[in-house]
């Protein structure tokens, strides 16, 4: 794994977010996730890690990654914090557990925290060895309209509900903010309409 180049500084004790997704498209509520989660938790990046195909979603609605990848990156702008990559296609991975693994193994001198949105919470049981993701690095849930009770009801957290430190993995821990209703599954709908 040596061969792998980050998307952007990597140093000792560095915090990173790593936020996952289709970006099908990129929108606010991407942005807000991001946002919140590096004030909330003192980060010092945040690195989109736009997916290849997400094994969850249908292949028929995707657009293509160089599409998603540029939408992405004119939405984060100039803001440097913001590091848009296409990591999963360089490393050749599919599921998130491997991406995470190969990222961990490559930097280990940086704290990696898994981000995402309260809506993305509740189907997380779904995801191919979720326990290990949690297990892994801290995964931080920023709080999203829509899904608001997500950790009163995701089966995620009641799996780790009786963790008494958030700083001791496994470990999930919501994490609030002013809320940002965009959605890439209205938006995609909207389109679609019109």
């Amino acid at each position: 794994m040596n061969w792998l180049r980050p998307p952007g500084p990597v140093a000792k004790g560095l915090r990173i977010g790593l936020l996952g997704g289709s970006f099908n498209p990129a929108h606010d509520g991407h942005l807000y996730v991001g946002e919140v989660a590096r004030k909330r938790l003192g980060l010092d990046y945040v690195w989109w890690l736009v997916a290849l195909q997400n094994p969850l979603k249908p292949v028929a609605d995707m657009a293509p990654l160089e599409n998603r990848l540029a939408a992405a990156r004119a939405l984060t702008g100039h803001d440097p914090r913001l590091i848009v990559t296409d990591l999963e296609r360089t490393l050749g991975t599919r599921y998130t557990i491997d991406t995470l693994k190969a990222l961990t193994r490559r930097f280990p001198q940086v704290c990696f925290i898994w981000l995402m949105g309260s809506d993305n919470l509740e189907q997380f049981h779904r995801w191919r060895r979720w326990r290990d993701i949690a297990a892994l690095m801290p995964v931080a849930v920023v709080i999203r309209p829509g899904s608001v009770l997500a950790p009163l009801r995701a089966k995620a957290m009641q799996r780790f509900a009786r963790r008494k430190n958030p700083r001791k993995l496994p470990a999930i821990v919501p994490v609030d903010g002013r809320r940002n209703e965009a959605s890439a599954t209205a938006i995609r709908a909207k389109e679609v309409r019109t």
